[in-house]
């Protein structure tokens, strides 16, 4: 007779929900055991090229929905370690927000206030810094430059990165090989591991069922380290509490297909989803235009010509976030370097005479790539974002041997989501195109529908069971035990990059899982500790040479 494995705490995922979760939970004396889809690298182990079965491929998901197409971490340490590491705070007219239901849509114990003091326990523990001028590379420095031309202003952001291991190589999405980004790999799991929770990647969880004692049973299948289209055998184990952080991606899939098994879920899950209001333009630069209406010159006599240089946003423009402004006309906008791939496809040549995406001009257009400038706007949508069906393994029916997925999302911008990416697009516009500096295009939506790297809101915290698929405190209404910490409990789009937010929301709903887990029979505490003094991250198999503030 088999024995089923058992645990105190089941961790699906490894980002910024399952990271926390984990070390909280580990460092207060439950067993953990985290369970993570993608692979788990060490530095060294991230690549700067772009050939299949190298990092690049290997550690991001690539998800193709029906009007949304969803780019994600797909590995250990989720999207910390994928992302640009850009860590502002919400607005404090996000947490009023109304939308499409109405009404506030975050719960009336939740505002900026609140959150303040865990998005300070976050930014202690990663840690996030202010940049400084003399720290920005040449593309957010002409990204400024040409904010002021135009009267507007541009701020140095944020950042989870460590600027004196910085190389300003681009590389950030394929993972940093320096540990100058301050991934979870350096922190809150090498923290938690070190407090004896156990991380197993290559893991995909499936559904979940209910025990007779009202623990959970969370069913998983081993994925092939070189192919994900293939799993292997599958397995089992037992937990009294579980806390979901697959991201918003694959979040509502696995709570979808555990339906038949746990009975009703919420209406909320798999519905609200939001892209963050995402939209990308891309410009390209007059180099001569640059050096005499700038000023603008390197060192080595170039005007500019140094898209490839830096390390993701280090400027944005926060003119739009003003409470005052009708909602929807509220947005964000950075300066981002794409790496070529769907950065070179999707960008469309300004004024095209013939097809926008390709063809002889689009090949003119890549020919001068390196005076390119790309433009994110983080915006309001409409939230209009809805799961269908779920696949019968994984959150999307695998296409490739690595990272390219069609998933159940679809995904309909409503007329009050296009004013915002309308708004947007001629802001920057008339930014970039002022006395013929450059010349700006949107990314098309034809290929693969619109996209997100932030998607969030689709099993969300809320105050309205109507409209909300998890209470306050985070835990799955009409199913006690089960939390969901990820991208998908923030209620809705942020207008600024989320991550610090989720972080935030995270840390804040820690002491309500450890009261939970004690009211379930497990022997915990919540410390209220930080993971401190990590410097290196951590591979499969390794122990961080580093302790946990306790």
């Amino acid at each position: 007779m088999n024995t089923i494995e058992s645990t105190d705490v089941l961790v699906i995922g490894s980002g910024f929900g399952g990271a926390i979760a984990a070390y909280h939970l580990a460092a207060g004396g439950a067993k953990v055991v985290v369970l993570e889809r993608g692979p788990w690298l060490r530095a060294d182990e991230f690549d700067h090229d772009f050939e299949l079965g190298k990092s690049y491929t290997r550690i991001f998901d690539f998800v193709v929905g029906d009007g949304m197409s969803i780019l994600g971490g797909n590995c250990v340490g989720g999207g910390s370690v994928v992302y640009f590491a850009t860590m502002p705070r919400a607005p404090r007219f996000v947490f009023e927000r109304r939308g499409s239901i109405g009404r506030r849509m975050w719960p009336a114990s939740i505002d900026r206030d609140v959150l303040d003091p865990w998005y300070d326990r976050v930014s202690d523990a990663l840690p996030i810094t202010q940049q400084s001028w003399d720290r920005v590379p040449y593309a957010g420095g002409l990204w400024a430059a040409a904010c002021d031309h135009a009267g507007r202003t541009a701020n140095p952001a944020p950042s989870a990165i460590d600027l004196d291991l910085c190389t300003n190589c681009n590389w950030m999405m394929a993972g940093c090989r320096f540990d100058a980004k301050r991934s979870l790999l350096l922190n809150y799991l090498p923290a938690a591991l070190s407090h004896g929770a156990e991380i197993r990647p290559l893991h995909e969880v499936q559904h979940l069922t209910r025990n007779a004692d009202g623990s959970y049973r969370v069913h998983y299948r081993h994925v092939d380290d070189d192919d994900y289209r293939i799993l292997h055998g599958a397995g089992e184990i037992d937990a009294k509490i579980v806390v979901v952080a697959a991201g918003a991606g694959a979040t509502p899939v696995i709570l979808q297909r555990s339906e038949p098994h746990l009975g009703t879920m919420p209406r909320a899950v798999g519905r609200y989803f939001s892209g963050n209001g995402e939209r990308l333009n891309t410009a390209i630069y007059d180099e001569d235009r640059v050096r005499d209406v700038l000023g603008l010159q390197r060192s080595d006599g170039k005007a500019y010509s140094a898209y490839q240089i830096g390390r993701g946003p280090t400027v944005a423009s926060w003119d739009r976030l003003d409470g005052s402004l009708p909602e929807y006309e509220r947005f964000s906008l950075e300066q981002l370097y794409f790496p070529p791939g769907l950065g070179t496809i999707l960008a469309q040549v300004p004024g095209a005479t013939g097809p926008s995406w390709f063809g002889v001009e689009k090949k003119e257009m890549l020919r001068r790539w390196q005076s390119w400038l790309t433009i994110f706007t983080m915006s309001e949508d409409d939230n209009e974002g809805v799961f269908g069906p779920p696949p019968e393994t994984g959150n999307a029916h695998r296409l490739s041997q690595q990272m390219l997925g069609v998933g159940p999302l679809r995904y309909e911008p409503t007329a009050n989501t296009w004013r915002g990416w309308r708004a947007s697009d001629a802001e920057v516009k008339d930014i970039l195109e002022r006395d013929g500096l450059a010349r700006v295009a949107p990314w098309t939506n034809d290929l693969v529908g619109a996209y997100t790297v932030h998607p969030l809101a689709s099993c969300r915290i809320g105050d309205d069971p109507a409209t909300s698929a998890l209470d306050d405190r985070h835990e799955l209404r009409d199913h006690p035990g089960i939390f969901v910490t990820d991208g998908s409990a923030v209620p809705a789009a942020l207008t600024v990059n989320p991550a610090l937010t989720i972080a935030a929301l995270a840390e804040r709903a820690m002491p309500g899982i450890v009261a939970a887990a004690r009211a379930r029979g497990v022997a915990v505490a919540y410390t209220g500790g930080l993971p401190t003094g990590v410097r290196a991250g951590v591979g499969p198999g390794a122990m961080p040479a580093a302790a946990a503030k306790v």
